[in-house]
C-alpha cells in the first residue's frame, strides 16, 4: 500500500522560507516520479513540482525559481524547498505518486 506523510508546513511571513517533507512507503521509491501538488482555498488541485527517477525536475510557472524539488532514495524522501513565498502561495499541499496523495500539510503566507 502507498502511503505518503508531508511535513514541513506552517505559518510564514511573505518573502519567506518552508522545506517540505514526503516520507513514502509502500512502493519502490526510487523508481517512481513523485510530485508536489497544492490546492488553494476555494481552487482546485494544481500541479507545483516532480521529480523523476533519473532526477530530472519540472516546475509550475508560478513557481519557477523559487521552489525547489528535491528526493533522496535512501531516505524514501522527497523535499519541496520554498523559497520567496507569497500569499498566493497559501495552500495545502500535498506529495503524490501512482494515483495516491497524502494527507497534506498546510501552508499559509502572511504578515
Amino acid at each position: 500500500e502507498v502511503q505518503l506523510v508531508e511535513s514541513g508546513g506552517g505559518l510564514v511571513q511573505p518573502g519567506g522560507s518552508l522545506r517540505l517533507s514526503c516520507a513514502a512507503s509502500g512502493f519502490t521509491f526510487s523508481s517512481s516520479a513523485m510530485s508536489w501538488v497544492r490546492q488553494a482555498p476555494g481552487k482546485g488541485l494544481e500541479g507545483v513540482s516532480v521529480v523523476y527517477s533519473d532526477g530530472k525536475t519540472d516546475y509550475a510557472d508560478s513557481i519557477k525559481g523559487r521552489f525547489t524539488i528535491s528526493r533522496v532514495n535512501a531516505k524514501n524522501t522527497v523535499y519541496l524547498q520554498m523559497n520567496s513565498l507569497k500569499p498566493e502561495d497559501t495552500a495545502v499541499y500535498y506529495c503524490a505518486t501512482r494515483g495516491v496523495r497524502g494527507q497534506g500539510t498546510q501552508v499559509t503566507v502572511s504578515s
